[in-house]
This record gives structure tokens, C-alpha cells and sequence, in this order.
């Protein structure tokens, strides 16, 4: 048995102090002044305790691209940023498009990952938007159908994956992106891609899919999921879907929210990610969905790369930033500091909200739950230090941020999985 004392937990949106026993995998018991005969007490001192925070949009690189990075590298990252769920995507080699593709990935998972992940099985075989991929097969063992990194270009295979996939009961997570429209760019369309000389990306690339989408998800009752929303004309098509009771909900990323194009000041290869950073209205926009529940939950879209791929120039660099161990700590600084965010309205959308979405049993603590907890010092402080990341990516444009709210011991079905009890004397 832990017994953890003197923790604050979030109870109806407030902070209050309580103490939490764990009993092998589970919460045993929630309350005050408790105390335990045999095992081991530590004293949180009043730190916060969220529940373990789920991504369901990150990029684990094994198998096929393990000099990227390696599952046992990305799940240390992640519980290290108080992540003890994830969903690994499947732009992977071999993709995830049959059952003894998925079993490669689901092995190493069982061997290397310290937090549990669910990957995805890909809608198209190789995600190369032709043949489907086995859908039945996958089913069981996924938790949900992406072709990300990918748009989906081809209307009736969209349609035809999302009529099956409803069947089984599960979602279509989509990257959504219309090739024709990316125009070869680098970043965003805008006044910074002009003044930078860079080919620039229209936000109606990734708007006009999801407008299409959401249309295909209403004929097929399929759950449509959209991925890392940049624009605010995707923000609008969701919210009046939602209020249309079509069944679409939809993640932003925290870079999305904190940045926009006019922080590159230099087309630099670390700026460069896919959704690329929009105008101030559009992060703007992305903010006011937050605030209205039009988006439903933040997800890093975690991208390792090697230092090669992103120190070249911008055009010629990969698409992507690293995310797992920075995503609540510049949620925290940059808006529940500043008070646009309430600290209960992130650990909702990194968990809570998650859990619920996605009919998952985690995000929550309660007497018999799982012990999925991340201690976090809200009143820490540090510069983000590429070289301290456990991840093997350091492609991060945020290199030198002040941030605050830092998670400092991470369980994961009562195992600890970042931090040690030692420094709990």
C-alpha cells in the first residue's frame, strides 16, 4: 500500500486537500487524516494531483523509425509530462493495416512502454488512400482508424471507411488536408510566409476537408474526430455541427493555442509542423472554442525527429515538434496563469474529457479507479532545456520558455513511472 497525504485534488472545480490510498493498481480510498499500518506514506505537501493526463494523438516512431525515436524513449517522455494513456498514430513501418502489422507494434508495446497505449489502425492500407485496411481484424485491438499525416483525398473511401468503422463501433480520427491545396508550403499563408519567402499553406486546405467530412460523418453516423484544428473557419464548421447533432468532436494542440505565425521570425526548421501556425485570429478563434466547448480536448501531436531532419532550411526540414514533456506545463503558465483557462478546464481536456469522449475507464479519481495520478508542483519553475528531454526528439522552437507547473512523480496503475519515492523523505 502508498498512501499519499496532503495532496490537493480538484473537486468541482475547486482545490481541497485530501489524502489517497493506493492499493496495488487501484484507489482504494479517498479522504482525510488517513493513515496506514503497512506500507509506505508520503507527504505531497500540498502539491496538486491530477489524474494522468491521455493523449490521443502522438507519434511513437517504432517500428520502422526507431532513429527517431524508440517507444521505451517516448513513453518515458510522456510520463514524464504526466501522460499514463496515449495513442500512438499509425504512419508507421509496417503500417498498421493488418492484424500482423498491428501485432509488430503491440509487442514492442508490451515489452518497452512504462504507460499504457492504445495505437491506431490505419483507414487505408499503407495510408496511401487506396485499398482499405482490415477493419474487422483491426477492431479489437485499436482504438480508433487514422490515416494521419495524411488527408484522406478520396470522398467515397472516406465514406465506405466511415460506414464500417460506425458498424464496429468505433471512431475515424483525420488528419485532414486536401492535397491539391498545400501547395508545396512550409507554413502558413500568410503576411510572415511572404515576408520570409516561404511557400505558403491556405488554411482552406485544411477547412474544406473537414467540411466534407463532417458531411460524410452525418450520412454515416459514423464518430468523426478531427484532428490538431488550426483554422477558424474549422472551428466554425465544428460548432455548427455540434449543433446540428452530428457526431464530430475535435483536439487543438498546445502550440496552436500559444503561438502563431508571427512568433517565426526565422524560417527556421523547428518552426515548421503540419498544421502549420495560423494568424492571430485564428489562434484567437481556436481559444474562444476552447472557452466554449466547441474543442474538446488538447492532444500534443508529439513528433520526434532527428536533429538532421529539422536543422536544414524550412522547406526542406520535416514536419513536426516534440510535445509530451512541455504540454501542461505552457498550458499551465500560458493561460492559467494569465487567467483565460481555470486550472480544472485543462486536466478536463488532457483527461477528463478524454476519458468520457472516448468511453475510456481513466481520467478520474475515485475510490476503485485505477491509480493513473501525476503529482504536479504548480509553483515550480524552469526553462524548457531541449537537452533535459527524455525524448530522443529535441525539435522544439520553445527552447528557453520560462514555464511553470511542472509534474514531478507520475503513477500509472499505481506504478511509478517517472520520479522517485526516494525524493519523498
Amino acid at each position: 500500500m502508498l498512501l499519499l497525504k496532503n495532496g490537493r485534488v480538484l473537486e468541482e472545480g475547486l482545490l481541497v486537500q485530501r489524502d489517497i490510498l493506493i492499493q496495488g493498481k487501484y484507489i482504494q480510498k479517498i479522504g482525510e487524516h488517513l493513515k496506514v499500518e503497512q506500507g509506505r506514506t508520503i507527504d505531497l505537501k500540498g502539491k496538486f494531483l491530477s489524474p494522468g493526463f491521455i493523449d490521443v494523438h502522438v507519434h511513437w516512431r517504432e517500428p520502422g523509425f526507431s532513429y527517431k525515436e524508440t517507444i521505451d524513449q517516448a513513453s518515458r517522455a510522456a510520463a514524464k509530462g504526466g501522460f499514463t494513456t496515449v495513442m500512438p498514430m499509425p504512419n508507421l513501418n509496417p503500417v498498421p493495416d493488418t492484424y500482423e502489422h498491428l501485432k509488430v507494434q503491440l509487442e514492442l508495446i508490451e515489452r518497452d512502454s512504462v504507460i499504457r497505449a492504445i495505437p491506431y489502425g490505419s483507414i487505408t492500407k499503407g495510408e496511401l488512400g487506396q485499398e482499405y485496411a482490415d477493419f474487422e481484424a483491426l477492431a479489437p485491438y485499436v482504438f480508433a482508424f487514422s490515416d494521419d499525416g495524411r488527408g484522406v483525398q478520396d470522398a467515397n473511401k472516406m465514406y465506405q471507411s466511415m460506414k464500417i468503422v460506425a458498424r464496429l463501433g468505433k471512431a475515424i480520427v483525420a488528419h485532414c488536408e486536401d492535397n491539391s491545396l498545400i501547395w508545396g508550403g512550409s507554413m502558413h499563408c500568410g503576411k510572415r510566409s511572404q515576408e520570409l519567402g516561404q511557400k505558403g499553406i491556405p488554411s482552406v486546405c485544411e477547412s474544406v476537408q473537414i467540411a466534407r467530412d463532417i458531411l460524410l460523418a452525418e450520412a454515416t453516423g459514423c464518430h468523426y474526430h478531427v484532428c490538431h484544428v488550426s483554422t477558424k473557419e474549422s472551428v466554425r464548421l465544428i460548432r455548427e455541427a455540434k449543433k446540428n447533432g452530428i457526431h464530430v468532436t475535435c483536439e487543438v494542440c498546445p502550440h496552436h493555442l500559444i503561438s502563431d505565425e508571427e512568433d517565426i521570425h526565422e524560417a527556421s526548421g523547428l518552426w515548421k509542423m503540419n498544421p502549420p501556425l495560423r494568424a492571430r485570429e485564428d489562434r484567437e478563434a481556436l481559444i474562444e472554442g476552447v472557452l466554449d466547448g466547441t474543442i474538446d480536448m488538447i492532444a500534443t501531436d508529439h513528433a520526434p525527429h532527428a536533429a538532421y531532419e529539422k536543422e536544414v532550411p524550412m522547406a526542406e526540414a520535416a514536419f513536426g515538434i516534440v510535445g509530451s514533456e512541455t504540454a501542461f506545463a505552457q498550458l499551465y503558465t500560458h493561460f492559467v496563469k494569465t487567467g483565460i483557462f481555470t486550472l480544472n478546464q485543462v486536466v478536463d481536456l488532457m483527461s477528463k474529457r478524454v476519458a468520457e469522449i472516448f468511453g475510456l475507464p481513466y481520467g478520474k479519481i475515485e475510490e476503485g479507479a485505477l491509480a493513473d495520478l501525476v503529482v504536479i508542483d504548480l509553483d515550480k519553475r524552469m526553462q524548457i532545456d531541449p537537452e533535459t528531454f527524455l525524448s530522443k526528439g529535441r525539435n522544439t522552437p520553445y527552447a528557453g520558455q520560462e514555464v511553470f507547473g511542472i509534474p514531478v512523480l507520475t503513477f500509472c496503475e499505481g506504478r511509478i513511472v517517472h520520479g522517485h519515492l526516494e525524493d519523498w523523505s
